[in-house]
């Protein structure tokens, strides 16, 4: 393990704090800068999402740092997507075949408050609060801050310099402006922004509809989603365009209006939400974006992790499971005992691939949510889908099980076997080679699993071919 001490960590947030804990627990000396205030001691959620998608490449990233038992009380399991139709019927389409395979739903806070207690009870931690970077020389691994309570600027220099600091972070800025590399950037907004909303508990504090889902309104062009809270509420967050459609975010600005536009879409919601008009116009509209870029380093003093190198939308759930796995795979490079310049090197060359592979996922998924959910034909693979992972577990796994529950398995493996797999199913089934029924057998079952099988192997080899000739 490198020696050097003094490592500086700007951005308290998940990434951040996990990050912090870490390094900490090898012995290193580390400073964390936050430009907030203390989450533990005020609310600074600010229209963000407080509640989050967990699944089991975030465990994994707890399991390493000792605190996943710790974690379990936050967690509310969520079996599958609770889809509601625009008469207010509901369907359960559970994540997976197997049983033991669901995702949670956590409050961000919550855990990050976790993270941050973890990481100062080390005596080589410590975290400022209030104090905003505001650039980076990362030619002289020196950072300046403005502390807001004191009201003045101070400068810190370190060994190394991490920017966990999110899709804005001041480091990858400093790249971008300092113009000393050749620096490569990306972003790219969608069409849909998204605004945060809830459904409140009863007067018992229960909850007012099925608490262990992933409940989603999709509109084809728009959505509405709801995830369950501790306290018996429900986080509800609306994507929405901001100037496409009958009712987008730019003419939704009456109360009349966004009540017929509830009414008419999200009936069974509105139902539940007696604060919806209050939420609408006081929470803000934030956008949603996909954030690229290369390299993530600076020769030996420098590394961008989490969004600050790879922000992607959140449609597949994995935007902060994915920046806590940029941590497990880093500390792996840690026990190779080179220079922070090669561990640098290698953790991007391996990393880079599979978060430009789940960004990509995120924007396929958010199309599929919205409108796919409720095709004929994907419903019927994923009945196939849940039948096969079902009866031949370790032989089968869905590109959602893939991304989600193997943990072990790269994203962009994950994307390349899931994409073909998705492929060969859709391809089957409108052609009427393969489909299920209630009476179908488990030995009917394997014959269809051996056709996919094929066929999926058949296209993996093909889009290989194809990326070549393209080369």
């Amino acid at each position: 393990m490198i020696k050097q001490n003094n490592v500086i960590i700007i951005g308290a947030g998940l990434c951040g704090s996990l990050l912090a804990l870490r390094l900490g627990q090898r012995g290193y000396k580390v400073t964390v800068y936050e430009k907030r205030p203390d989450l533990r001691k005020v609310d600074i959620s600010s229209g963000r999402s407080i509640n989050l998608a967990f699944s089991d490449r975030g465990i994994k990233a707890m399991q390493l740092v000792g605190i996943d038992k710790k974690v379990e009380p936050l967690c509310i399991p969520m079996k599958g997507r609770m889809l509601h139709d625009e008469k207010g019927n509901t369907i359960l389409a559970p994540y997976s075949g197997r049983d033991n395979e669901y995702i949670n739903s956590i409050s961000r806070g919550d855990l990050n408050a976790l993270l941050l207690n973890e990481a100062e009870a080390l005596p080589n931690v410590t975290i400022y609060f209030n104090h905003k970077c505001t650039n980076v020389d990362f030619e002289n691994t020196t950072a300046h801050f403005y502390q807001y309570e004191t009201k003045t600027n101070i400068v810190e220099k370190a060994d190394v310099i991490f920017g966990a600091d999110g899709a804005g972070s001041i480091l990858r800025k400093s790249y971008y402006l300092g113009k000393k590399f050749l620096f490569s950037f990306s972003q790219n907004y969608l069409t849909h922004g998204y605004k945060e909303l809830s459904i409140p508990p009863t007067e018992n504090g229960e909850f007012k509809t099925y608490k262990n889902a992933l409940h989603i309104w999709g509109r084809n062009s728009f959505m509405l989603i709801a995830l369950p809270n501790l306290d018996g509420s429900f986080t509800v967050t609306l994507f929405l365009s901001y100037n496409e459609g009958e009712y987008n975010f730019n003419n939704l600005t009456t109360k009349e209006r966004v009540l017929d536009f509830f009414k008419k879409y999200f009936k069974d919601a509105l139902d539940l939400m007696p604060n919806l008009v209050d939420n609408f116009f006081t929470n803000p509209t934030s956008p949603l974006g996909t954030i690229k870029c290369s390299p993530w380093h600076f020769k030996s003093n420098t590394l961008l992790l989490g969004d600050a190198a790879h922000a992607i939308v959140p449609f597949y759930g994995q935007g902060m499971n994915a920046s806590f796995e940029d941590v497990v795979e880093f500390d792996k490079f840690l026990d190779d005992g080179k220079d922070w310049e090669s561990i640098f090197k290698a953790f991007e060359k391996s990393r880079k691939i599979d978060t430009d592979a789940i960004a990509d996922l995120a924007i396929d998924n958010f199309h599929e949510m919205k409108g796919h959910v409720n095709n004929a034909i994907f419903r019927e693979k994923r009945k196939l889908e849940m039948a096969l992972e079902k009866n031949f577990p370790t032989e089968y796994s869905s590109k959602y099980s893939l991304v989600t529950f193997n943990e072990n398995i790269g994203y962009y493996k994950a994307m390349t076997q899931g994409r073909a797999q998705d492929k060969a199913l859709l391809n089957m089934i409108a052609d009427h080679d393969i489909s299920i029924s209630k009476n179908t057998t488990k030995e009917e079952l394997a014959v269809i699993l051996n056709k996919i099988q094929k066929e999926t192997e058949e296209i993996i080899e093909e889009d290989k071919i194809a990326r070549n000739l393209k080369l």
